[in-house]
């Protein structure tokens, strides 16, 4: 009720000062509790962890993990923060953030803006929430996609303690060149380098944190082959399905639709859950899926859990529907 009164104000401003606003209103009302939705229990294993239910927050929203408590307290069984780099940067110039309400869609180049993984770590530390909270990793725009590894290794050591999982996102459309790294060589070099040393700090620290990759829903029938061959043989612990897409298709003729950058929400719905039932279909359920993109009702939920997702994570959703969204496909969901 409250979103429904707030959205109309939060609509007519820049989106990205709306984002800013949103966080700020939401972490103010949290601090008076006036948020403190009562979690809805469906439990699920997955990975190894035990999730109260299958809804989460996908990355983006809260890049620093500066709001993972007040996020919380809105009902999602997990919570997903970054993407995060080694080092801080301001991300593309701005406008980077672009509404298009009649598709409910958005349009954005962010360009992994963050304040860096240090500042990140301090963030979660100061956060009293004890439930499931995925890292979200990247490497920084100035790295030459050839060092890459070394950009996602820096932020895996820095955040393993901290996280239940840690995403390695090399699917956004907006850092250069950082989607060759789903293809080829460059991927299994990712893979290979990352799992040793998971099993070297699951070693020194007796705890095992699963490593979970991002994807783009902008593969062709061989990437994902080659992708889920590579995660198989490299024992990767999850997979999310997927990133934002580059097609226009939805949006070419409305204003705002031919911007450079990410495209999310309803209109990246069939081809991401068509590149999560490929998954599915090739996996085998031999790894579990997690499905975003463009879930904007409980109904679309169940459609990723029915083309092979796990869990199911929210994004633009939100933004057009609110965080009765989060009920909607918890009770949905089977």
């Amino acid at each position: 009720m409250m979103y429904s009164l707030a959205r109309p104000l939060l609509f007519s401003v820049a989106p990205e000062r709306a984002h800013e606003l949103t966080l700020s209103w939401l972490q103010k009302a949290y601090s008076v509790g006036l948020v403190n939705t009562k979690l809805i229990e469906k439990p699920i294993t997955c990975m190894g962890i035990e999730f109260p239910n299958p809804v989460g927050l996908a990355a983006g929203l809260d890049k620093n993990g500066s709001h993972i408590d007040a996020l919380a307290a809105l009902g999602f069984g997990f919570i997903e923060v970054g993407t995060v780099t080694p080092r801080p940067q301001a991300g593309n110039e701005q406008p980077r953030l672009f509404r298009i309400q009649k598709a409910k869609a958005i349009i954005n180049r962010m360009g992994f803006n963050n304040d860096g993984v240090d500042q990140l770590v301090e963030n979660v530390k100061a956060s009293k929430y004890k439930g499931v909270l995925g890292i979200n990793i990247g490497k920084n725009a100035d790295t030459p996609v050839e060092q890459a590894v070394d950009d996602y290794l820096h932020c895996f050591e820095k955040v393993y303690n901290y996280a239940s999982y840690v995403t390695v996102n090399i699917s956004s459309p907006n850092t250069k060149n950082l989607r060759s790294l789903q293809n080829g060589e460059a991927l299994t070099h990712l893979l290979e380098t990352l799992k040793n040393r998971q099993a070297e700090l699951a070693e020194e620290n007796q705890h095992y944190v699963p490593l979970v990759l991002k994807v783009a829903p902008d593969l062709s029938t061989e990437d994902i082959a080659f992708i889920a061959k590579q995660l198989l043989q490299y024992k990767v612990d999850g997979l999310i399905v997927t990133n934002t897409t580059l097609s226009r298709d939805g949006v070419t003729d409305l204003p705002s639709g031919n911007e450079a950058g990410g495209l999310s929400g309803a209109p990246v719905f069939e081809k991401s859950t068509t590149c999560l039932r490929s998954f599915s279909a090739v996996l085998k359920n031999q790894i579990p899926l997690i499905g975003v993109g463009g879930i904007l009702s409980g109904e679309q939920a169940l459609a990723k859990q029915n083309a092979g997702a796990n869990l199911v994570q929210l994004y633009s959703g939100l933004i057009y529907t609110g965080p009765k969204l989060i009920k909607d496909c918890i009770h949905t969901m089977t």
